[in-house]
């Protein structure tokens, strides 16, 4: 943005008004949504890119690890005919089969660049037309043209806007050569090549056991010995390494990228580690897959304290309120950039009862389920 598009925006249109502005259309924005619309709240919502934007980067065919009735939203069944977990387009095809069903009014392409907050007189937004959400392998800077700007003002206002928006970098030499990605695409590319995974928790091992399948030749680099079924789901862990003993996958434990070259990786030991020697790995690919990072600007621009190394959000765990009055926080954004997933979609409906309980005094017409309400977050 330009200086002069962060000049105030408390004069905002009279005619662009509403009691709630919900920002992000993933599934618990969704769900919240629903439950301001049964609640009879005049609520606004604004998505950057398209529904459910963080899931449409994923890699075709890639299965969630929750069932499907933990990903459920605003009483909405999702059937499969196959009876296992939802694939990223079974899931992406569900949420637009919610949005019909509720009927909700989502303003995608729609990314709110500026918050105000005066106190007592509510929020002032900036909205700007976007081609893509926040986060995924194609996301560049974004800078909006000042004149084309629309405003809104709300009363209270609710970030559900996720936590995966930038990846969590090493800092490496050749980390930005064009080989090297920190998301995983179409897995027939890597068809013949000799791929590199760095990482050891859930989408490291899926991508080491897809790439494996689809034909290419497969190393991963790890900083733990092994890799811990607590972090691992149940399914994959064996089958790895099963595939690591027979010499199928080739497994570095105890080691961390020092650099990366153009046909190779050079591999040190985790600091400490002596009994571990450093080492080049021939790589025609390298997923760089450590996790990401959540862009904080908006909680910045509100002035909500974000506590700890993860920066997570200063809320009322009972009403998700943060501490600044009228703001809320949803889903997977309550948990800041999280370094060991705690948050997921499963254990966030809760956060869609406490809101909409907050907001309205009134529960969603649809029960939490006793389970999903009891996970600890």
């Amino acid at each position: 943005m330009s200086e002069d598009s962060g000049s105030s925006l408390l004069s905002s249109d009279p005619a662009k008004r509403a009691d709630v502005a919900i920002i992000g259309g993933g599934p618990i924005g969704l769900e919240l949504a629903a439950g301001l619309k049964h609640a009879g709240v005049k609520y606004v919502q604004f998505e950057a890119g398209s529904l459910g934007w963080t899931m449409s980067w994923w890699a075709p065919g890639t299965r969630f690890f929750s069932s499907s009735e933990r990903i459920e939203i605003a009483g909405v069944p999702l059937a499969l005919t196959h009876q296992e977990k939802a694939t990223r387009e079974e899931y992406l095809t569900y949420l637009r089969a919610v949005v019909r069903q509720h009927a909700l009014q989502v303003h995608s392409s729609s990314k709110v660049v500026r918050i105000e907050h005066a106190p007592g007189a509510g929020f002032s937004l900036a909205v700007a037309r976007s081609t893509q959400g926040v986060g995924g392998p194609h996301s560049v800077p974004f800078r909006p043209a000042p004149d084309a700007l629309s405003a809104w003002h709300v009363q209270q206002l609710v970030l559900a806007i996720g936590d995966m928006h930038r990846p969590r970098l090493l800092g490496v030499t050749g980390e930005d050569l064009p080989h090297v990605s920190h998301y995983l695409a179409e897995a027939h590319e890597y068809f013949g090549q000799r791929v590199l995974i760095v990482g050891g928790k859930n989408s490291a091992v899926e991508a080491a056991l897809r790439l494996y399948r689809c034909g290419a030749r497969v190393a991963i680099s790890y900083r733990g010995s092994e890799f811990d079924p607590k972090r691992i789901k149940h399914w994959l862990r064996p089958e790895l390494e099963w595939l690591i003993e027979r010499g199928k996958i080739d497994f570095h434990p105890r080691t961390v990228v020092k650099m990366i070259e153009s046909d190779r990786v050079e591999l040190a030991p985790v600091e400490g580690n002596s009994a571990v020697k450093a080492r080049q790995v021939p790589a025609d690919r390298v997923l760089l897959l450590t996790g990401y990072v959540q862009d904080p600007v908006l909680f910045d621009q509100l002035g909500v304290a974000l506590v700890g190394d993860e920066r997570v959000p200063q809320l009322d765990p009972k009403t998700m309120q943060t501490d600044v009055a009228g703001a809320y926080v949803a889903g997977t954004a309550a948990a800041g950039s999280q370094s060991r997933a705690k948050l997921f979609i499963e254990n966030s409906h809760v956060h869609v009862h406490r809101i909409v309980r907050s907001i309205a005094g009134v529960e969603p017409p649809w029960p939490l389920a006793e389970s999903l309400g009891a996970l600890e977050q």
